[in-house]
């Protein structure tokens, strides 16, 4: 609501209470040196009437509370402004820092009345020197000017290696090592575990190694990325699950290594590796697919008749069960993620089942599932694809047993770490 009070020009008051108009909008044939009490923008103001326009007695002064987000020496931020009478238009946000020659303004429109977000410009980022204070004010639209509040500019974070697209800088980690951040940053991450190795001996391949995707803010400091190694492949024995990958307490699960005939079944992980092939009557604990975990992976396929080996499960779908004794179960496919290169690339598939029989291998999934073998081994599986946390390809036969311990090997797994620049 806002109150209309009239005025004969001559500086005396005419306070009869029939000449006070209360309106919910400006009077619409006000006089000269009328005034108005204007409660309708969000902070009460009286207002006089110079004959033209509505202005202000005094203006609003803003205050500028606290400032969210970093400066960084040579890339873009945004930072979130907080306080008040920050008013509903043209905001002026000044960045001064005199030993490095930055006076720069920047104007945008508050979300509210006491919170405005600003992009810093190039002429801040790409001149400021970190660890240097930048002082900020914000002015608003009646002129009325803050007080400044100071942020200390910060180096861009350091690890891994470092690429950009449109958008986004980007730190891969192919192995372990060492993530740091000079202050806040939002960012978003990949973790992929180590896929499983394949099954060695009419066997299920390898599960994939878990897949997860995690956003938070960081503050100052060191961030130890562990980056899972692909499960080791055995030779008449079982190989191994996949290493763990860990990021910001955040931790995927290695993928399920595939088992061995009659003596071991398969293992679950961050997805499962895939059922032996053998008839369900005879070992019905070693045909079963193994489990995956919720939320990274899916189970591997069941084996299938004597000989078949069940799919690996990927982080995308269930590894498939082996049609018949001589066709052993494809690998699940992975999940895609566009983190590293802004385009989506897949992850984390399963690896093929083997078979004793057969004329052809059964197919890794996609994100670097390795292929089973068939015939005795006439064909030796191949490997998970490193860094991509493929599961390793199920083996067929004992023959050529030099071939296991290199051939059935899990993919390792990575860790993609990306923020708004």
């Amino acid at each position: 609501m806002a109150g209309y009070i009239g005025s004969d020009k001559s500086g005396v008051n005419l306070d009869v209470p029939n000449e006070v108009t209360v309106s919910s909008t400006e009077p619409s044939s006000p006089s000269e040196g009328d005034l108005w009490y204007d409660s309708t923008v969000g902070v009460k103001v009286v207002k006089f009437y110079n004959g033209t326009s509505w202005l202000k007695i005094s203006p609003i002064i803003p205050a500028l509370s606290s400032i969210s987000g970093t400066i960084f020496a040579g890339a873009a931020s945004t930072l979130t402004l907080t306080g008040t009478n920050f008013l509903t238009s043209n905001l002026v946000v000044n960045f001064l820092q005199a030993s490095d020659s930055i006076d720069v303004d920047v104007t945008v429109t508050p979300t509210s009345q006491t919170s405005a977000s600003v992009t810093v410009p190039s002429s801040v980022y790409s001149n400021v020197t970190s660890g240097n204070s930048v002082s900020i004010t914000v002015t608003n639209s009646d002129n009325g000017v803050s007080t400044s509040l100071s942020t200390t500019a910060a180096s861009l974070p350091t690890g891994g290696t470092i690429t950009t697209y449109t958008g986004y800088r980007v730190h891969t980690f192919t192995s372990s090592g060492t993530f740091t951040v000079n202050g806040d940053t939002e960012i978003e991450a990949l973790i992929v575990a180590g896929g499983g190795a394949g099954g060695s001996w009419h066997a299920g391949g390898g599960g994939a190694g878990g897949l997860l995707t995690y956003s938070t803010t960081l503050s100052s400091g060191s961030n130890t990325i562990t980056v899972g190694a692909g499960g080791a492949g055995g030779s008449t024995s079982v190989g191994s699950a996949g290493g763990n990958s860990t990021a910001f307490s955040q931790t995927a699960i290695g993928g399920g290594r595939g088992g061995n005939y009659s003596t071991t079944a398969a293992g679950s992980g961050g997805s499962g590796a895939g059922g032996n092939g053998v008839l369900a009557s005879d070992y019905p604990a070693y045909v079963v697919g193994a489990a995956g975990t919720v939320g990274q992976g899916n189970a591997g396929g069941d084996g299938n008749g004597y000989h078949g080996g069940g799919g690996g499960g990927g982080a995308g779908a269930v590894g498939d069960t082996a049609a018949s004794a001589t066709v052993a179960g494809d690998g699940g496919a992975g999940a895609t993620n566009n983190y590293q290169t802004g385009s989506n690339q897949t992850y984390a598939g399963g690896g093929g089942g083997g078979t004793w029989g057969g004329t052809s291998a059964a197919s890794g999934g996609a994100g670097g599932g390795g292929n089973g073998s068939y015939n005795q081994n006439s064909n030796a599986p191949t490997p998970g694809t490193a860094n991509t946390g493929g599961g390793g390809g199920g083996s067929g036969a004992q023959g050529n047993v030099a071939n296991y311990s290199t051939q059935t090997t899990g993919g390792s797994g990575i860790v993609i770490i990306r923020y708004a620049v």
